[in-house]
């Protein structure tokens, strides 16, 4: 059987993250989405399914891996927004081998295709799957967990770091380099706390895993008196500057530079947010650069619901501390301010004083006071510059990638006017 992790059409309740990758890409807890339903089978054969835009990406960073291609076999059909846990491949029964739906509260879950019906969905290897595409099939209801927004899956970070760290324990034979930390630092319960190799802690750091687990991958640097509290995830070769204050439910990815304060948050690697300021309940693409003394709201004056404007409509979200969510390659200078959940699309460059609009849409220039368009040129350029500093090739793909972004979005500046 062949798995095949597909993209529904809800993909844009994850905007802005989206418009540079697939759902599946998107990090939660120590791994990305993908990596979860992965790990929940043994040795998979399996391959993706993404928007159109993004299959010359997707290839590129999944080596080896079939991307919207279609095989003559039995196939077992994942959507991207699931939460893996290690009971997925038995929630999933395909032991009758007919075609089958499987559904939660009427939204898509997965769905078996015997290889003798595969003909019949030929015309969806460029296009989002959605379930009245599969009217016919017999429909199974089960029990999983499905993300619906991007903030979804920040308030799971906390618990994603915790499966996931029970899963690294058990499934990998890393040792703990934990006998390694200077003795003028301070570690707090210390079983729940796991160092991979040649990780750098300066003197007087404090790794409190009282209320959660903390996973630091290889060739980290954290920085003399930084308060870190669990659960936390620092990826490969990240830094965090001195003195930072991260609190519970914070992930990091590779290569990232954090410091200030930073509170539930989830960045993607190649970020940097590593100066005084406050980061809460936000989700950071990959590229972004936070300017000094910047800082976002997550909880309004009035201690209301938060309601988010995205994607041509406004969102009630039920929440009470939602912070910034920001696209790839976006920017924001020195000591700006952002709203409770503001959003900020790909390739945007923030700045200014007074608080921006709530939706700031891709490629814009500017603040509260004004946006225009930010020329795509110089998007590139900037784009260039930065992903040469950390000696990752800025290839044709990207720069179409960014092209494709650029119109794809173009109604959203429209609407604003610029």
């Amino acid at each position: 059987m062949h798995i095949c992790i597909f993209e529904d059409t809800r993909y844009s309740d994850f905007e802005p993250l989206i418009f540079s990758r697939p759902v599946y890409d998107l990090l939660c807890g120590t791994f990305t989405l993908k990596e979860k339903i992965l790990n929940c089978f043994h040795n998979p054969d399996y391959s993706l399914h993404c928007r159109k835009h993004l299959q010359k990406i997707t290839e590129r960073e999944n080596p080896g891996i079939k991307v919207n291609k279609f095989l003559e076999e039995d196939y077992l059909f994942i959507n991207g927004r699931i939460i893996g846990n290690k009971d997925l491949s038995t929630i999933l029964d395909i032991s009758y081998k007919k075609k089958k739906v499987f559904i939660k509260e009427n939204q898509f879950v997965a769905a078996f295709i015997p290889r003798e019906e595969m003909g019949t969905i030929s015309h969806l290897q460029n296009e989002p799957f959605n379930l009245e595409f599969f009217n016919d099939f017999e429909k199974q209801e089960v029990n999983v967990q499905i993300a619906n927004y991007i903030w979804d899956l920040i308030n799971l970070n906390g618990d994603e770091i915790k499966k996931d760290f029970e899963l690294r324990l058990s499934t990998h034979s890393k040792l703990n380099y934990i006998n390694e930390v200077p003795d003028n630092a301070h570690l707090i319960n210390e079983d729940r706390i796991f160092i991979e190799e040649n990780v750098t802690i300066k003197p007087g750091v404090v790794l409190d895993a009282s209320a959660g687990p903390i996973y630091i991958e290889k060739n980290a640097l954290i920085y003399s008196n930084s308060v870190i509290e669990g659960p936390f995830f620092l990826g490969e070769g990240s830094i965090i500057k001195s003195a930072a204050t991260i609190y519970p439910n914070t992930s990091i990815g590779k290569i990232c530079k954090a410091g200030g304060e930073i509170d539930q948050t989830i960045m993607m690697p190649y970020s940097n947010k590593q100066h005084v300021g406050f980061l809460g309940s936000s989700y950071l693409g990959s590229w972004v650069n936070i300017g000094a003394g910047t800082n976002n709201s997550t909880l309004k004056n009035n201690y209301g619901i938060i309601k988010v404007q995205f994607n041509g409509k406004e969102i009630d979200t039920g929440l009470r501390f939602l912070g910034l969510m920001m696209g790839d390659h976006s920017k924001c200078a020195i000591s700006v301010m952002f709203n409770t959940g503001t959003i900020v699309g790909f390739a945007s460059n923030i700045f200014g004083a007074g608080f921006p609009d709530k939706y700031i849409p891709s490629f814009a220039w500017g603040g509260a006071e004004t946006l225009q368009t930010y020329n795509i040129n110089k998007a590139i350029e900037t784009a260039k510059v930065m992903t040469s500093r950390r000696k990752i090739e800025f290839t044709s793909d990207d720069e179409k990638l960014f092209e494709d972004i650029f119109n794809l979005t173009k109604s959203d500046r429209d609407k604003k006017g610029f």
